[in-house]
């Protein structure tokens, strides 16, 4: 039952992710360009109604989401989750009244990858917390991959889009199997949540994350691709995740893996095809950079 609450949650909170997002990227190109990871966007973006209401709209979302990964396993809610660019895609084709086939057969592909996968995999619930010196690797290999993303967005142009985003879809990874650990334990009340490490690497790895979110957006040309990279890492890395520290159960049969690889490899290609021919992706002219902070 509780399995069953979670799909609903789940699905609910892409939904609101979905709206949210297409106000999100069509805010992020009505300011200046900044460099990577300046705070100073956030000043720009504050000043722009459409923002405001997708910041809402994200909390909402992130709301439903952490009652979801209260009910279910987090390999069974943040594959659901991709389901926000998909309606997103809706949205924005049904208020465009643009119905490409190509869109159509990527939504479905997209769709059927992440079903296939749930029905297989069948996740079940694992672990309700992992000790910090345990998870610390992982720490270190998710401080590393950032900061070398960043690197490569620094020094490279043309890859900048693709690095930050990159980033910004692990750090994603990341913060929902934290926020997995903080709901896990929030039966023992706030003082043993506050007490225990998760919710502190969360702070760290959630506002990260969205920051990533925000530079990667501005780049308007590259933005398909850049949803493609985001949308796709956050639940591959989370259900790595789940079922590395957590040891919430896969189908381990030789078939089952079989399955849940194709299956996984069919919700990708579904959500670059999405990515790449939604309209509310399309490129944007957006306003001279500014290198100067």
């Amino acid at each position: 039952m509780s399995d069953s609450a979670a799909v609903v949650t789940a699905v609910a909170a892409a939904l609101v992710f979905g709206i949210a997002s297409v106000a999100d990227q069509r805010s992020t190109k009505r300011v200046r360009r900044r460099k990577a990871l300046s705070p100073r966007i956030f000043l720009d973006l504050a000043r722009q109604p459409l923002w405001l209401a997708s910041v809402g709209g994200t909390v909402i979302g992130f709301a439903l989401q952490v009652v979801a990964l209260r009910l279910g396993p987090l390999a069974l809610v943040e594959p659901l989750l991709i389901c926000d660019l998909i309606f997103a895609t809706l949205i924005s084709s049904f208020l465009r009244k643009l119905w490409d086939p190509v869109l159509v057969g990527g939504v479905i592909a997209a769709a059927a990858g992440v079903a296939g996968f749930l029905v297989i995999a069948s996740p079940t619930s694992g672990r309700a917390s992992v000790g910090f010196m345990v998870v610390l690797p992982l720490g270190t290999v998710f401080a590393a991959a950032v900061v070398g993303c960043v690197a490569v967005a620094q020094r490279n142009r043309r890859l900048r889009p693709l690095a930050l985003a990159l980033a910004c879809g692990i750090s994603y990874g990341v913060s929902a199997f934290l926020v997995k650990l903080v709901v896990s334990n929030v039966s023992g009340g706030l003082p043993h949540v506050l007490t225990d490490w998760p919710i502190y690497a969360l702070a760290i790895a959630g506002p990260l994350g969205f920051l990533l979110n925000e530079n990667a957006f501005q780049e308007g040309a590259l933005i398909a691709p850049v949803m493609a990279i985001i949308t796709v890492c956050d639940p591959v890395i989370s259900i790595a995740l789940a079922a590395i520290w957590l040891n919430e159960n896969l189908s381990g049969s030789a078939a089952g893996i079989a399955g849940e690889v194709i299956t996984l490899m069919v919700m990708v290609i579904g959500v670059v095809v999405v990515a790449l021919r939604a309209p509310h992706l399309a490129p944007r002219v957006t306003p001279a950079p500014d290198t100067a902070n």
